[in-house]
């Protein structure tokens, strides 16, 4: 079934030359889709999800809960740490005692580790459950947003709608006084009106056209404002669609028990209680044991700045050590005791020693040399801490009360809303059924108003009477009509989801 406005209207067949025809009754169609740029409520509801900012900035929140929730599994792996440095020192000797230590060489370093360590305890698994289920309270929150967006832009999208269903009864009534006042005047031409006649008719045809005028300018108005709630900007010449569904046939009880399985606010609350209790778990595993591990590494490497002087210092070197081993062999030799003078003399500083000298010098700065790695694993166990244990666990099951508490006021709203707008719904069809009523009263009064008008039998003031309790009936059907669409879009909102 579909609930369409398409108001009836009055409007008079006048005889262009022939003078005064019967009066007849006609309705006026509303612009269909192929004749302008026609936006559908679902057209809207869509663009509305994918433009409108207030919907975005809740969107983004899934990000952030997305971030918490890989750092919560994070506390599950270990923590890396390396790091990478290069020093310099200038190659001046270090007296300690009178003593000179130190290489009169500059010299060039660098140095690596790497490190990591492990802490697992009860409370960063309960932390984990409660993030996890702030993330998919998150989501409920997005689809409560999403929700609001919905109705926020249902509600503007009827309210735009009726504007325009008035500005087709504006001009109808329009018509109907244009062909009132043709009529006056052609009386007046035949003897049978007045004066007065004429001049009321014309006023009460530019007060109509100013009437149609303003409804015009608020159709405008209300489109703009559609819009704003869509998140774009305005499109000229658009029209709305106004072809919609009428609310299928809903029980109460239904409906509740849809609400409370599928409300996104509700279920956002329920998964914040059940993210509450995880928070007193958490707490609570303050009194148990955590295990911490840890292990690490690290290498150096360095460089002297003159291998020349690396070169020449062990030159000397080998050079001191062959005259000291000769002096001792010659005092051995001198004693007629066994001796190695030969092997003195074969002491010397080869191109093979000069070579490794160079090449240990070349290794800088990635060939390092790796100091012994240490791994160690440690247990604690709280035992007091000044009663931070036991404030934090009080803290945490007071939010947990709340929560419940906010879950409990949340079910009591949403029945009470769920219950006042079906009951609001239900009214307002009714209210439908007695206005179109009373709509084909007052047009049939206005026919038979002109006709006697037509021969006489009533005057002016009369006519313009009738007219005024058929445009008074006609408003109060069309603000009937679209009542029910808002008291259905309420039924929507309270229960948490569509219902078509």
């Amino acid at each position: 079934m579909k609930l369409s406005v398409r108001p009836h209207v009055l409007a008079l067949a006048i005889g262009a030359a022939a003078g005064i025809s019967s009066p007849a009754l006609a309705f006026a169609q509303t612009p269909s889709p192929a004749q302008g740029n026609v936006l559908t409520l679902n057209d809207a509801l869509t663009l509305a999800r994918r433009n409108n900012p207030t919907l975005q900035n809740s969107v983004n929140a899934r990000r952030t809960a997305a971030a918490n929730v890989r750092a919560a599994n994070g506390a599950f792996l270990p923590n890396v740490n390396t790091s990478f440095g290069g020093g310099y020192r200038e190659g001046r000797q270090t007296f300690f005692q009178g003593q000179g230590f130190g290489s009169t060489n500059d010299q060039l370093s660098t140095d690596a580790s790497a490190s990591a360590n492990l802490n697992l305890s009860l409370g960063a698994l309960n932390d984990r459950r409660a993030i996890k289920a702030e993330q998919s309270a998150t989501e409920s929150d997005i689809a409560a947003a999403e929700l609001t967006v919905r109705n926020t832009v249902t509600t503007q999208y009827l309210t735009a709608l009726q504007a325009q269903a008035n500005v087709v009864l504006q001009d109808t009534l329009l018509i109907t006084t244009t062909a009132q006042l043709q009529l006056a005047r052609a009386r007046l031409q035949v003897g049978s009106g007045t004066q007065l006649d004429v001049q009321r008719a014309e006023v009460a045809d530019g007060q109509q056209r100013v009437a149609s005028l303003r409804a015009r300018n608020t159709v405008q108005v209300e489109i703009v404002r559609l819009f704003q709630q869509m998140g774009m900007t305005p499109v000229a010449g658009t029209m709305l669609d106004p072809n919609l569904p009428a609310p299928p046939a809903l029980e109460l009880q239904a409906v509740l028990d849809m609400a409370r399985r599928a409300n996104p606010a509700l279920e956002a609350l329920k998964l914040r209680e059940e993210s509450a209790r995880r928070q007193v778990s958490s707490a609570k595993s303050g009194y148990y044991p955590a295990l911490s591990l840890q292990a690490g590494v690290s290498a150096f490497t360095n460089r002297f700045t003159s291998t020349e002087q690396l070169i020449t210092q062990a030159q000397g070197s080998t050079l001191s050590a062959r005259s000291s081993c000769i002096r001792t062999e010659e005092v051995r030799a001198r004693l007629q005791l066994p001796n190695g003078l030969a092997q003195c003399e074969g002491i010397a500083f080869t191109p093979v020693q000069e070579a490794a000298i160079r090449n240990a010098q070349s290794k800088y700065p990635f060939d390092f040399t790796r100091n012994p790695y240490n791994i160690s694993a440690s247990l604690s166990l709280p035992l007091f801490n000044g009663f931070r244990r036991e404030q934090q666990i009080e803290q945490a099951q007071v939010q947990r009360k709340n929560a419940e508490n906010n879950t409990r006021t949340q079910e009591l709203r949403m029945t009470a809303d769920v219950t006042a707008a079906f009951l609001q719904l239900n009214t307002a069809q009714q209210t439908v059924e007695l206005q179109e009523q009373n709509v084909r009263t007052a047009r049939t009064a206005l026919s038979l108003a002109q006709e006697r008008y037509r021969v006489g039998a009533i005057s002016l003031v009369d006519l313009v009477q009738a007219r005024g309790d058929y445009e008074r009936a006609e408003t109060d059907r069309i603000t009937a009509v679209y009542d029910v669409q808002r008291a259905f879009a309420a039924l929507e909102n309270a229960a948490g989801r569509p219902l078509r």
